[in-house]
């Protein structure tokens, strides 16, 4: 069996932070998204993953290597322009050959990884086999309808009148009968090589497509609120670990892990929490569900529920910041001596909330 993993994709959902960095290798937890895909497969025993990239190929490359790290070897698919999941899996057809082979979405997280629904496979052994959890908002996923006995009755991309609410992850596994399927769908609306049609393409054809539930948490952090919601669940199974300095006056509440090298001086720390290595904070209070990257330093700000990547700086912040996400080299800076202002400088399609008080 082999894996495709899709980091193509220009991130759109995700600027200004994507116009810098491949939205796959945005960090929750203090850990790249694509690699939690890497580490599951692997988990499941698949060794061979092709990796589908595009304008951030170089990014990627370098993050991930040849795969060694993850104890895989990796081989980089470029796909010239993002038209559909089942036009990478085309993309990819001269690697995937005629195995099997899981289908992951680099930009999601399940909490099990991909083993129970790998393990699934082999005893169904079924053409294709989708995974499908329940949700809130089908109409803004591609929405599965079953069978009584479990197998797929129908597949709807983004309905806008959902028959069922169960949505499909960002998780396949098929043979390499999808391929002809594919070679017989055609572009939709949005002028796209849907996989939701290749999947109805194989229904068509007579071949056995079934569905396998997700038993924990999954998310697709596509945008901005799912990044948050990924960053919280993943720190909620945090075991603290302090290997930085944390001096006399630091208050540690909950699990907390701090990173080699880094230094927490008259600070309030309330877990589940990470800051990563090379890191100075003081005079602060960082909340529950906040990770912080290395080489940051945080002056005088209280912070919770956010994402602050690599080298920021964060100082004289006067008011509680929470639920934001700071890209890599941010600085904010506050004023603590009259008159107060605002000075900024934004970039494209950046969102700044200002308290009134």
């Amino acid at each position: 069996m082999k894996a495709l993993i899709l980091s193509g994709g220009k991130g759109t959902r995700l600027r200004p932070l994507t116009y810098t960095r491949a939205k796959q290798l945005i960090p929750v937890a203090n850990k790249p998204t694509l690699f939690y895909g890497l580490e599951s497969i692997a988990a499941a025993g698949v060794r061979d993953i092709g990796i589908i990239v595009g304008e951030t190929r170089d990014e990627v490359m370098a993050a991930v290597g040849d795969g060694s790290h993850f104890g895989v070897q990796v081989t980089y698919i470029d796909q010239p322009e993002p038209r559909g999941l089942a036009h990478a899996v085309q993309t990819a057809q001269n690697f995937l050959g005629q195995e099997p082979f899981i289908m992951y979405l680099g930009d999601n997280i399940l909490r099990d990884g991909v083993k129970p629904f790998v393990e699934a496979y082999h005893a169904k052994q079924p053409d294709a086999l989708i995974l499908l959890t329940q949700v809130d908002k089908p109409e803004l996923f591609g929405n599965a309808v079953l069978n009584p006995d479990g197998s797929i009755r129908a597949l709807e991309e983004k309905p806008k009148q959902p028959k069922s609410n169960l949505a499909l992850v960002g998780v396949y596994l098929f043979t390499a009968k999808v391929h002809a399927a594919i070679a017989r769908i055609r572009p939709s609306g949005r002028n796209e090589l849907e996989i939701t049609d290749a999947i109805s393409q194989m229904i068509t054809d007579g071949c056995r497509v079934e569905s396998h539930r997700v038993a924990g948490w999954w998310k697709d952090t596509g945008n901005a609120e799912d990044l948050l919601s990924a960053n919280r669940v993943v720190l909620e199974r945090l075991q603290g670990h302090i290997q930085g300095q944390a001096e006399d006056a630091v208050k540690i509440e909950g699990p907390v892990s701090i990173g080699p090298g880094s230094i927490v001086r008259r600070t309030v720390l309330r877990g589940p929490l990470v800051i990563g290595q090379g890191c100075v904070i003081e005079d602060c209070f960082i909340g529950p569900f906040t990770s912080v990257d290395d080489k940051c330093l945080l002056s005088h700000c209280e912070i919770e529920h956010s994402i602050v990547m690599k080298h920021c700086q964060i100082k004289q912040v006067g008011q509680r910041i929470e639920n934001s996400i700071f890209g890599e080299h941010s600085v904010v800076q506050g004023q603590m001596q009259l008159p107060r202002s605002h000075c900024f400088v934004v970039g494209d399609r950046s969102q700044i909330s200002l308290s009134q008080s």
